[in-house]
């Protein structure tokens, strides 16, 4: 059996219109990051309650962007991210195309 690699944390959150970033940060258990044309935040969700796990701090669980450079069989091996807007409400802004 193959050891569980350590994921990417969310380190910053600057979509605070999203249900799960309480105050720049982010409380999802792990999101998914990608799209066909861009690096979208497919966790964020707009809501006015705030949803998530208070002590957790989000890792990137997987990500669709496989021309992302930090992007290794669809797992983000970047040692952290950040979201924010870019091509969309929610992006990851450490994207890098190869």
């Amino acid at each position: 059996m193959t050891a569980a690699m350590q994921m990417p944390r969310v380190e910053e959150c600057v979509v605070a219109s999203c249900a799960y970033n309480h105050t720049g940060d982010c409380h999802a258990f792990a999101i998914t990051i990608g799209s066909p044309d861009h690096a979208h935040c497919h966790t964020f969700v707009q809501l006015p309650v705030r949803a998530g796990v208070a002590d957790l701090i989000a890792q990137v669980g997987a990500c669709q962007r496989a021309d992302c450079r930090h992007n290794e069989q669809l797992e983000c091996r970047a040692p952290a991210i950040r979201v924010g807007p870019d091509n969309d409400l929610a992006d990851c802004i450490t994207y890098d195309e190869r």
